[in-house]
């Protein structure tokens, strides 16, 4: 696994702050259901992305060796002028924030340390973004795209989330994946030379790697589209399915965060 340089990361928020932003703006109905997070509206999912942002710019900023209360987004009741110029301000200030910061600064972290501090907080929130972005786009009825190094490193963090709850934080579906038979998965990007993972799970844990391996059941398709079906925001007939579904589909009801 290669990390993107920090700067790309800082990027790729930047650009997918623009993004909601103009979903903000493009006359959707801010108060509709999100479907591929239907416990909230369009509004709600946009403050909940600013306010991650805003409360990681502001630990970056302090360098702050514990975690720092929450941020709380201010109410706007629709007003979609003023939602974008708090979004505009929150991608700026984290942004600002992390370049300033570098990728070395230390602030605390909730999880493993494929890079920790400052550098770790640019990817998470840039894979946050690029997630809650197809959130978005979709709640609006727009098209989204994703660029191939950005949406194979948002599996790669993925990947290495499952694996640090599995081991860190067990719950009753994390625990799930550490028992009974062993099974496999491949994931395999059409369109991406490449592009490609084994997942494995069962007794011992979850465990990952690149490659082109055999396994239980694969999932198939443009890797935007297999990185989106794999975090649950495109259905599984938006790619191709290959031996066996069920187990496809017990991984993806057990690999949470809770």
């Amino acid at each position: 696994m290669t990390l993107l340089s920090h700067d790309r990361y800082c990027d790729e928020i930047a650009l997918r702050m623009a993004g909601l932003r103009a979903v903000a703006g493009s006359g959707a109905d801010l108060g509709k259901a999100v479907p591929t997070c239907p416990d909230w509206s369009l509004e709600d999912l946009l403050r909940h992305v600013g306010s991650a942002l805003g409360w990681v710019e502001r630990m970056v900023r302090e360098r702050s060796p514990e975690q720092l209360p929450d941020v709380v987004a201010p109410e706007f009741a629709g007003d979609a002028a003023a939602l974008d110029a708090w979004l505009a301000e929150t991608g700026h200030g984290v942004v600002e924030a992390l370049r300033a910061a570098g990728a070395e600064a230390p602030v605390w972290t909730w999880a493993w340390a494929a890079r920790s501090g400052s550098g770790f907080w640019a990817r998470r929130m840039a894979h946050e973004l690029t997630v809650h972005g197809a959130d978005a786009a979709f709640a609006a009825g727009l098209p989204y795209e994703v660029a191939g190094e950005v949406a194979a490193d948002t599996l790669d963090e993925w990947l290495d989330i499952v694996v640090w709850v599995q081991r860190t934080m067990p719950h009753a579906a994390a625990e799930e994946l550490g028992e009974g038979a062993r099974a496999s998965l491949h994931l395999h990007a059409t369109d991406v030379p490449g592009a490609e993972w084994l997942v494995e799970w069962g007794p011992g844990g979850v465990a990952w790697r690149r490659g082109h391996e055999r396994a239980d059941v694969v999932m198939r398709g443009p890797l935007t589209d297999v990185m989106l079906a794999f975090y649950r925001r495109l259905p599984l007939d938006a790619v191709e399915v290959l031996g066996e579904r069920p187990k496809l589909e017990y991984w993806l009801e057990r690999a949470t965060m809770r």
